[in-house]
């Protein structure tokens, strides 16, 4: 039997984003010019470059074992996958949007519509849940330039909407929501070794968009200040404390969301903390 692991990595768009967290993660991958076969620094895994859809359905065939994918492509393939990991990379929203002249109180006329889209599956079966007579028509990329000629509204993925607004489309509903994910075929995480393999793939990328969420702070403080300070620190079990030299108080450490910073340091110092420091960090485990 064959335990080599069957890598998909994505071209276009996603391809730099998934590469940077792989090289985050400590996994080298070595990509030449037009080379759609990189090398890559695991034992037992093989890599090859293709776009998005294709490696959602090379996975769903059993072709690759493991492939980084976008949610929406998944669901238009109805391919029958194990999500792993949402690595939270390009956010974007399929979304139903109309001419601004078309619609009526911001809703869509009640008459005959042709709708206009790549996702064939999901626009469909947006049509029949929202009980629209409407007929389908596939696009094959710029689908928002159909409307008003070719098209009454479309289903298309957006990530700012900017490309919407500046075709004077708004949107009317939100499909589904999407970003590039990590999936396995099911098979493959039937195979021991490849499971194996596969989950400690997961762990290392894992701890890189864990780390990417949080830094590590650092602080002196007091013995009199110590339990006001420990009781505002948001940490992920309990911050580390230390004794500084000559009893002059205690050294503090945790890793902190990034995203309270800006109200956490002025509410540390006040506290009594001081000497802060804030530092990145490359991976947790936790």
């Amino acid at each position: 039997m064959d335990n080599t692991v069957q890598l998909g990595l994505p071209k276009g768009r996603m391809h730099d984003g998934v590469k940077e967290l792989l090289q985050a993660a400590g996994i080298r991958l070595h990509v030449g010019a037009r080379d759609y076969r990189p090398s890559i620094s695991l034992d037992g895994f093989e890599v090859k470059i293709l776009k998005p859809q294709n490696i959602v359905e090379m996975l769903h065939a059993g072709s690759r074992d493991l492939g980084f994918g976008g949610a929406d492509w998944v669901a238009e393939l109805g391919a029958d996958l194990v999500e792993l990991m949402d690595t939270g990379m390009d956010p974007v929203s399929v979304v139903a949007a109309a001419p601004i002249d078309l619609l009526i109180n911001d809703k869509l006329p009640n008459q005959h519509l042709v709708v206009a889209s790549e996702y064939a599956a999901l626009t469909q079966k947006w049509i029949a849940e929202q009980g629209l007579d409407a007929t389908y028509v596939r696009s094959y990329g710029a689908t928002e330039v159909f409307p008003p000629e070719d098209a009454d509204l479309i289903v298309d993925n957006t990530a700012t909407g900017s490309t919407l607004r500046a075709n004077r489309l708004q949107i009317v509903d939100t499909v589904m929501l999407s970003s590039t994910r990590l999936y396995a075929n099911p098979r493959a995480m039937d195979n021991p070794v490849k499971r194996a393999a596969i989950e400690d793939v997961v762990l290392v990328l894992k701890s890189v968009l864990e780390a990417r969420k949080r830094v590590m702070l650092e602080l002196n403080v007091g013995q009199d200040q110590l339990d006001a300070v420990i009781d505002v620190l948001p940490c992920m079990r309990e911050p580390t404390i230390a004794s500084l030299h000559s009893d002059g108080g205690f050294a503090v450490k945790a890793a902190v969301p990034r995203k309270v910073l800006a109200t956490l340091i002025p509410e540390l110092k006040a506290k009594g903390g001081s000497d802060i420091v804030v530092t990145d960090i490359s991976q947790i485990v936790p």
